[in-house]
């Protein structure tokens, strides 16, 4: 039987982004694209009964192991069976040693984010403090296909935010369409997390 990992986007970017990383770190592995660029949409609106179900209902119904790469609709596909893109993540990053700084730039995604780490740094036993950086106002280079303009704007605001007191433990890029900018970060005193490659690596062990 073949394995096979599949994956709910809710843009192309991160079917490019998981398509690279298994040419890296897993080139005998099939991937299963679902696309559903409107879920994310209709989502930060809050997310509707009716936007629940079929969430619920298209992940339950996909081939295991499933990654959802959405981090605003990440608790309702963990519901169905998903493995959220985030959670390991915030898992490795309850494992650091002094205060985490959580980094993001859609609004929709601040609550789901927080609280995911939240829960990771409790169930770790890490009593260490959570700061927060919204960077909303990057957003739309995104929307606008800037991606490298993207990522190099908010790997400038994380090092200034770092460089401007005591280093956290780590950095977290909520969202995986941050992830590039670690390309950027290179250099700051403490580890810069993004999420792709540890939930491929979460997903590809459960096959």
């Amino acid at each position: 039987m073949p394995r096979i990992l599949t994956f709910f986007h809710t843009a192309v970017v991160h079917s490019e982004t998981f398509d690279a990383l298994r040419d890296r770190i897993a080139p005998g592995v099939a991937m299963h694209h679902n696309i559903r660029s409107g879920w994310l949409q209709r989502a930060q609106q809050g997310i509707s009964p009716e936007l629940a179900a079929e969430i619920r209902r298209e992940v339950a119904g996909a081939r295991r192991p499933v990654i959802c790469t959405c981090t605003t609709i990440g608790p309702m596909a963990e519901a169905a069976g998903a493995i959220r893109i985030d959670q390991p993540m915030m898992q490795a990053a309850a494992q650091s040693a002094g205060p985490v700084l959580m980094v993001y730039c859609l609004q929709s995604t601040l609550s789901p984010s927080r609280e995911l780490l939240r829960t990771a740094m409790l169930a770790a036993g890490n009593a260490a403090p959570v700061h927060v950086l919204s960077l909303s106002h990057l957003w739309p280079l995104f929307e606008n296909g800037e991606s490298q303009a993207f990522e190099m704007a908010i790997a400038r605001a994380v090092a200034e935010h770092v460089q401007s007191g005591p280093a956290p433990g780590c950095v977290v890029l909520a969202q995986a369409s941050m992830a590039g900018a670690t390309s950027y970060t290179r250099g700051l005193p403490c580890p810069v997390l993004a999420s792709p490659e540890l939930a491929m690596r979460a997903g590809l062990a459960l096959l």
